[in-house]
């Protein structure tokens, strides 16, 4: 068995198994070792009795005072007993558990695992579980992976194929060239996998962890200047006129654009009648108007008569990009077919869009990844436009970019990258930064509060809707997830229920759910039929509903702070005030620290320089940043010094070896070409 073979040659893994384990995108032996852990379990140091505090989940170490006595109630059996010291104890008790009886004695000292709670003045541990003092003694050393799961797979399950996966030796070639090993220090690639899954303490934790972020980044910024070396920039083949059109469309605009705004548009039309094909990033804050110059840019092609196309990371984004570029072009009096092309149009709807790429030489596409499929073929293709580029990777553009003849390429990301991160990510693309915010919109108001504050938020949010407007609120998780006190989308909007007067309609929205449930609720939201969306993080990306004016977001401390400024950009967008109502469920010193950032400032690179600064690497775990480039480890912010370690080594590694052919770089460069092959093939799926 190698890293390639089927993961059903594993012992256990039968064809059902591994039709669940395909679901996570776990294929092959391989590919279930790259399944990371998403977090990880310590048992906490074993307290006596007295120093336990109520809420807390704890283990307790402590005599048992008396033989377990089992109680017969009408429907369970009760099994209750007693910890600690007569003077002070807290009683056990086990529902539908009669035989603890037999597992512990009176004067016996175990370790008691489990909930404390106060009940009637007593401290209260129920359906504790029971581990000899030895054994428990072990077990606060050992960390327990959490892995991400599907229905019918079980966090056991994955452990124990993953044990049985390292009991192969060697699975890996280790690919990094010794020079930069020995550079940076990094461990050996096996040892970093094994230590990943199963770490033996926590220094082998971070020197596994860093070795697998370093490989993450060198990757992909290898990757990128691979290619890139092998790339010449392509000459202009298109013909814009130098006119006042645009300049006359900006004019008719209800308000004025930003100084920014106009320096990134004046980027973007230099750049179309320039010499070479342009490859522009516009980077610019949630809020920051950059829809408006994609419109703008798409307009400028289509008065030149080419086509245009511009690629959304949702469906209920792309839809109302369409409605948005629709109406504008009904306001300008422009005679300009607008397209809609995603995949959950009808096989009719899908071949009517095919026709009118080939019919309409001046049309302005909009979609999801349905653009770039097979039989999505373009007849005059001249700008491509990806937004939110952090879904979407170099080979995408790539293939986007082939089905014209090399058109134009613009880049829109909301997502505040420090500029020394974003040369190193964006590399192979020009920059240009929107970093101004419309002077109509009203600064957000902002307020980080405890639990404790939710039934005046609720309050707040009533009356915020009978005023006319709307709110979101955000829960970390789809539905309840064992062991995590998080709230959850599913069980809060029943909640809500209760809470709210029949009058307010509340709406459900989270990944989960198949793409037209999505766009049918959010439809439902755009139109005020909708009032208070609980959701999850899906509404993140761009979508634009002005009458929304309340943003909750349950469990704050849980997201990155990126996650929170994008979050917090879904309000704000009309004329009226809005606010963003961040809950802190931790005690932690250090979250309150983090969020007292989105409390102080609007401004997301304000926000990310900060964060970066916060965050050093002695915060292991660290936060996951959804909204950037999506690494399975990495975290760009929290990893900043890594990402530049690997930066550097490419930048030295292909000055030295551009082809890598060297013998020290053999391994490297046929992974690299497995690497890339893979891209491909993903992108061909």
């Amino acid at each position: 068995m190698d890293r390639n073979s089927l993961i059903s040659e594993i012992k256990g893994i039968g064809a059902k198994t591994e039709e669940l384990f395909q679901k996570l995108g776990v294929y092959t032996v391989g590919d279930i070792l790259l399944h990371y852990p998403r977090n990880y379990i310590q048992y906490p140091e074993a307290k006596y009795v007295d120093e336990v505090t109520e809420g807390e989940t704890a283990a307790v170490v402590g005599r048992v005072l008396k033989t377990p006595a089992v109680r017969r109630t009408r429907s369970m059996p009760v099994t209750v007993t007693a910890v600690g010291t007569p003077e002070i104890q807290m009683e056990l008790v086990w529902f539908r558990m009669p035989y603890i009886k037999n597992q512990i004695s009176a004067g016996g000292t175990y370790v008691f695992y489990g909930k404390v709670q106060n009940k009637g003045g007593r401290l209260v541990m129920e359906q504790a579980a029971i581990y000899p003092t030895e054994k428990y003694a072990a077990m606060e050393k050992m960390f327990l992976p959490v892995y991400g799961l599907t229905n019918g797979i079980s966090n056991n399950l994955i452990t124990k194929t993953i044990r049985a996966a390292l009991g192969e030796e060697q699975l890996f070639y280790d690919y990094l060239p010794q020079e930069i090993r020995d550079t940076f220090q990094l461990c050996e690639y096996n040892y970093a996998i094994r230590q990943i899954h199963f770490p033996d303490d926590m220094d082998t934790l971070i020197v596994a962890r860093r070795r697998l972020v370093f490989d993450e980044f060198f990757l992909f910024i290898l990757g990128m200047q691979y290619q890139k070396e092998k790339r010449v920039r392509d000459e202009n083949e298109f013909e814009f006129q130098t006119d006042s059109f645009v300049d006359d469309l900006t004019e008719k605009l209800p308000y004025e654009l930003t100084g920014a705004q106009k320096r990134a548009l004046a980027d973007v039309r230099k750049d179309m009648r320039g010499p070479f094909v342009m490859q522009r990033l516009i980077q610019g804050d949630v809020g920051s108007g950059k829809t408006i110059l994609a419109f703008l840019a798409m307009a400028d092609a289509a008065h030149n008569d080419y086509q245009s196309a511009i690629m959304a990371p949702t469906e209920v984004l792309a839809r109302q990009h369409y409605e948005t570029f629709t109406k504008l072009c009904e306001q300008f009096g422009l005679k300009i077919p607008v397209v809609l092309l995603t995949g959950s149009m009808t096989a009719r709807q899908k071949r009517m869009a095919y026709e009118s790429l080939q019919l309409y030489p001046n049309a302005m596409v909009v979609g999801t990844h349905a653009l770039i499929q097979e039989k999505a073929v373009y007849d005059n293709l001249a700008l491509v436009i990806t937004d939110e580029q952090h879904r979407f990777g170099v080979r995408q553009r790539e293939i986007f970019a082939e089905k014209g003849r090399h058109p134009h390429i613009l880049v829109m990301s909301a997502t505040p990258i420090p500029r020394t991160l974003a040369i190193i990510l964006y590399d192979d693309l020009d920059i240009s930064v929107v970093d101004e915010v419309p002077a109509q919109r009203l600064p957000i108001k902002n307020c980080v509060v405890d639990t404790g504050y939710r039934s005046k938020a609720y309050i707040f949010i009533e009356n915020e809707v009978k005023k006319g407007h709307q709110a979101y609120i955000i829960c970390p998780l789809v539905e309840e997830v064992e062991s995590m006190e998080l709230e959850n989308a599913t069980d809060y909007v029943k909640k809500l229920r209760t809470i709210f007067p029949e009058e307010i309609q509340l709406g459900l929205l989270h990944g989960q759910m198949k793409p037209e449930q999505k766009n049918k609720v959010m439809d439902a939201f755009l139109k005020n039929e909708v009032q208070v969306l609980v959701s999850t993080t899906v509404v993140e990306v761009g979508v634009n509903v002005p009458n929304a004016t309340v943003m909750m977001i349950e469990n704050a401390e849980r997201f990155g702070l990126a996650q929170l400024h994008q979050l917090r950009g879904r309000v704000g967008r009309g004329d009226a005030q809005s606010y963003c109502i961040m809950i802190n469920a931790s005690k932690s010193k250090t979250a309150q620290k983090r969020l007292d950032i989105l409390n102080r400032s609007n401004d997301g690179f304000e926000i990310a320089s900060a964060d970066l600064k916060l965050r050093g690497p002695g915060d292991f775990f660290g936060i996951r940043q959804s909204g950037e480039l999506q690494f399975a480890l990495g975290d760009i912010y929290q990893d900043a010094a890594v990402l530049q370690q690997a930066s550097e080594s490419v930048t030295r590694l292909l000055a030295d070896d551009p082809e890598l052919l060297c013998e020290a770089h053999e391994n490297l460069r046929r992974y690299m070409e497995d690497f890339l092959q893979g891209q491909r093939n993903q992108m061909s799926l």
